[in-house]
């Protein structure tokens, strides 16, 4: 990318080790993702451009010599953040934040829309999956390098369970992905704030129980309607802007929880007596540690008890990636899959 609304398609050299705890990593698919969105309208131009992508699934084609995990042949699951698996943070299940770690496309290290990756720490960011590279799973899979699992840290830290009412905001592909973790954590009643109807019908079919196309205070106002006047006990915030930040503080119910996941495009939000304190509101959240969640998740995608892969409603190859920007921008897609 090589500023808002400029994303390229270039010839670069071959990825190749430089570390021994590297691997060699060929890209099966790989996609786009709605935080792209957030440089494709705003980044400055650059001269040198910055790689992109950050969610992929790859066959392992050569590693270092202090790998012992992995080897060739291998089909692996990358987390958008690579980690050792082995520093305190990890060990607490938070490897977004590994002493030892970083994140693709950012320091030298490419990104995930190419043909083959660098991946460093290899042992303890990747993860095998029991499937060829020709498997019909492997767009649930790939939603376990993010998407998916960022929905699903949305519900665990807002602590949905089988008491919970749930208001999911945004009716993209990590909104869709948070009604469907909610269902899975057993949520019996979740309102799905979206005004998209190809995308709220597939929020329908993972879980949600209501709509509602509303926006602002009409949005706030038709979800405290449809809960009695109170709010529900959690909120998942998978947008971003203030906006939707504003509504959730306005649907959370007194002592709930909002969760957001949406990368933050602002500094400053109401955290005060009247929005938050005076109502016990707990506000959480951050970028999901999806390294923590795979192994926990990747049975029910092998399985088909879940199928997040249906947030992809477009296919691309590396020639097609920039109008697979412009097409989630224009919402034309919901999520862009890439096959190199």
């Amino acid at each position: 990318m090589y500023g808002a609304g400029d994303v390229r398609v270039e010839e670069v050299p071959d990825a190749k080790l430089e570390q021994p705890t590297d691997a060699l990593v060929r890209v099966v698919t790989a996609c786009i993702c709605g935080s792209d969105l957030h440089p494709y309208h705003s980044m400055p131009a650059s001269e040198a451009g910055s790689p992109m992508g950050h969610e992929f699934i790859g066959v392992v084609e050569e590693t270092g010599s202090d790998v012992s995990t992995l080897q060739r042949g291998d089909l692996v699951i990358a987390p958008f953040a690579w980690s050792d698996n082995t520093c305190e943070f990890c060990r607490e299940g938070l490897h977004t934040s590994c002493r030892n770690g970083g994140f693709w496309a950012v320091g030298g290290i490419g990104g995930g829309q190419a043909e083959a990756i660098r991946v460093p720490l290899a042992d303890g960011t990747l993860v095998k999956a029991p499937v060829g590279e020709d498997s019909a799973l492997l767009p649930s899979l790939l939603t376990l390098s993010d998407v998916f699992l960022t929905g699903h840290h949305a519900a665990v830290q807002a602590r949905v369970d089988v008491r919970t009412t749930v208001t999911v905001i945004g009716d993209g592909a990590v909104g869709l992905s948070a009604v469907l973790a909610a269902k899975r954590l057993g949520a019996e009643r979740i309102i799905l704030m979206g005004r998209h109807t190809d995308r709220t019908d597939l929020g329908r079919e993972f879980g949600a129980t209501d709509v509602v196309a509303e926006r602002g205070d009409a949005g706030v106002e038709r979800v405290r309607e449809l809960t009695g006047g109170d709010g529900t006990h959690t909120v998942l915030e998978c947008v971003g802007h203030m906006p939707a930040y504003e509504q959730a503080v306005g649907v959370v119910r007194a002592g709930g929880v909002i969760s957001r996941v949406g990368v933050p495009q602002y500094e400053k939000a109401p955290v005060g007596f009247g929005s938050l304190f005076g109502r016990n509101i707990t506000l959480t959240g951050g970028p999901a540690p999806v390294r923590a969640y795979i192994e926990e998740l990747l049975p029910e995608v092998l399985d088909g008890c879940i199928e997040p892969g249906k947030v992809f409603d477009r296919t691309v190859d590396l020639a097609g990636v920039p109008d697979g920007y412009r097409a989630m921008d224009a919402r034309e897609a919901l999520k862009v899959l890439v096959r190199p």
